[in-house]
């Protein structure tokens, strides 16, 4: 592949890097006095297999193991004279694992040594160690280079350098920091992009050091200075010694919500370092996923809009639902699907919501991960039994991108208007962690093709004839522990083509004003989400095992101080009620998303709590 293919991939896509080699080749039982590089040679199949658990694990950037195949270090194991020998075939075993379509990235550490005119290594001989080292890759078959764990600025640029002088391939230059967010000799990332750049460097990153929270606040700066592509790679958190052997801490799932920030802060290559392994990887390339297309749904792109002349139908046109938005303060009331296939329970329910004067239902898609009856199918029981509209939820975890669009065209053909786009829990929080998720795109991809039906193309920009006219909602959570993340996924959402927002539920009415001072740019109308608690049993439960859900501390003493079960659900109703009449304070907020509690009477907790609004 050529450079501008991997040049034009980051313009288009984040790419996920592979994990970390040498602690990965010490797992096998290769003692760290071995010279892990010189495996190439003496022990190919080993470096294979590693290489192809992270092609497995779904990585787009495959790293030689030649980190240290540079000739000071090697002369430390007696191999200096095969510095072009050991990096050739290292690049040979990538490629084989790689195949065509991986990228394989030439991987060059520093030298080990302190540079003229603090050491005694002089500049033209660190120029000629890189560009014997990096001839060697190229003669390989290296796509770039990714030069990794500098700490001496000096000495990285003179590597750029050097690579430049033999090759115009891309080159990712990452430098390690400290927990202050320096380069260990006490260099500003500010710093680093002007100088790497200046020398000819593709892409800046960081790597290694430390773990993925202190890494953030890198990226967003080099981001900040201007860095035209970025890549974070870091450890598996610090590494503990137990029982004589040296571990890495940190999970998978830790690394892959770390992967999200690392993209919203301007990351455009995310993967990992030591301890890091292949499940580590993999967790990264499903969150990447979530977020946007990869490989394939990247190369989804709609045809020109000129070429599509449908007008799409304006938003008060869509439901009854979106007729009413602004006009009057609508309510809606969650419904859950049963797990098996008697509806007649919910439909009683939803009866009695309908006789109260509610104006739509909300049926989740799986919520937590669990396994339900088809929400589509129960939206169509619905509406085909009671005067009233549904909110289809829809999330992206479950469906390919063919499937997505079958569903949508599907269920807009038999009468469904109002849908709401979420990209779903992941398979490990629910009743089948073993299940396998797709995650094509996430909430803001699938927005902006739900946005494309509505304008009469399907999501490879081919015309469809009449257009859909799905009335588009999304969600949002005002009590996020990573308030910038979210507020910067919503105005995502909202310029994909959301039309409306529904919130996570509101318990503090302060954090619902914070989070609409960040979002006043924002015009559309928003439903409040309101969640009676009924016992401080539901209390311990959202806050341990729901993401995204904080219950403050001054309700749980409330419900916690119930003498018993009935003051438990009259204390829940009453601050329920409380947060409906401070919501509606706020002139965002069009009306609400009740969310009953799970039990047997909860369709008469929702109307007893909705009273209020009378």
């Amino acid at each position: 592949m050529s450079k501008d293919t991997f040049l034009q991939r980051l313009q288009e896509t984040v790419l996920v890097g592979d994990g970390a080699m040498g602690t990965m080749i010490y797992s096998r039982g290769v003692f760290i006095n071995r010279c892990f590089d010189e495996l190439n040679l003496s022990n190919p199949d080993l470096v294979l297999d590693i290489h192809k658990a992270y092609v497995h694990a779904k990585a787009d950037i495959i790293e030689t193991n030649t980190y240290g195949a540079n000739r000071i270090k090697l002369k430390a194991h007696g191999f200096e004279e095969q510095v072009g020998l050991i990096n050739r075939r290292g690049a040979e075993l990538a490629r084989q694992a790689a195949g065509p379509e991986i990228f394989v990235a030439g991987s060059m550490g520093p030298t080990g040594m302190r540079i003229a005119p603090i050491g005694t290594l002089a500049q033209d001989q660190v120029l000629d160690l890189y560009r014997e080292q990096a001839q060697g890759l190229v003669e390989g078959g290296v796509d770039l280079f990714i030069l990794e764990t500098f700490s001496d600025l000096n000495e990285i640029a003179l590597a750029v350098r050097g690579v430049r002088q033999i090759s115009t391939l891309p080159i990712i230059a990452q430098m390690t920091y400290t927990e202050e967010g320096k380069t260990t000799l006490g260099v500003e990332p500010e710093t680093v992009v002007e100088l790497l750049l200046a020398e000819g460097a593709s892409v800046i990153g960081a790597n290694c050091s430390v773990g993925p929270q202190a890494m953030l606040e890198v990226i967003a700066r080099l981001a900040k200075a201007g860095a035209p592509y970025i890549s974070a790679q870091p450890n598996a958190g610090n590494p503990r010694v137990y029982e004589g052997r040296v571990l890495y801490m940190s999970t998978p799932e830790y690394h892959a919500e770390f992967a999200r920030r690392f993209i919203t802060a301007g990351a455009n290559i995310v993967g990992g370092c030591c301890g890091t392994t292949p499940e580590h990887i993999k967790a990264i390339a499903a969150s990447v996923r979530a977020m946007q297309p990869r490989k394939t749904a990247s190369s989804v792109v709609f045809k020109s809009a000129e070429e599509i002349t449908v007008q799409p139908l304006p938003r008060q046109e869509k439901s009854a639902l979106a007729a009413r938005l602004g006009k009057k303060f609508v309510v809606s009331v969650e419904v859950l699907s049963p797990r098996g296939i008697d509806v007649q329970s919910v439909l009683s329910g939803v009866r009695k919501l309908v006789g109260f004067g509610i104006d739509a239902v909300n049926i989740p898609d799986g919520p937590r991960a669990s396994s339900r009856m088809s929400p589509m199918a129960m939206a169509q029981l619905i509406e085909r039994s009671s005067p009233v509209e549904t909110i289809l939820h829809y999330c992206c975890r479950d469906r390919n991108l063919l499937g997505m669009q079958s569903d949508l065209l599907g269920n807009y053909a038999l009468g469904l208007r109002n849908i709401l786009i979420i990209t779903g829990d992941p398979p490990k929080l629910g009743d089948y962690p073993e299940a396998t998720a797709v995650f094509d795109v996430d909430s803001i991809g699938l927005t902006r093709i739900v946005r494309g039906l509505n304008h009469g193309h399907d999501v490879a920009g081919n015309p469809i004839g009449a257009p859909t006219g799905w009335h588009i909602g999304v969600g949002a959570n005002p009590g996020a522990i990573d308030l910038d993340m979210e507020v910067e996924r919503l105005l995502q959402k909202v310029e994909a083509g959301a039309e409306y927002i529904l919130t996570q539920p509101v318990f503090d009415v302060k954090k619902l004003e914070h989070f609409f001072r960040r979002i006043e740019t924002v015009q559309i109308p928003v439903l409040a989400g309101i969640m009676p608690l009924v016992s401080y049993r539901t209390v311990e439960f959202l806050n341990n095992e729901v993401p995204g859900v904080e219950v403050p501390d001054s309700i749980a003493r409330q419900l916690a101080a119930a003498a018993d079960a009935e003051e438990a659900k009259t204390t829940g109703i009453h601050i329920a009620q409380q947060a409906i009449q401070e919501s509606r304070q706020f002139n965002q907020v069009k009306g609400l998303y009740l969310m009953p509690p799970f039990t047997k009477d909860k369709y008469d907790v929702a109307i007893h709590v909705l009273e209020v609004i009378r």
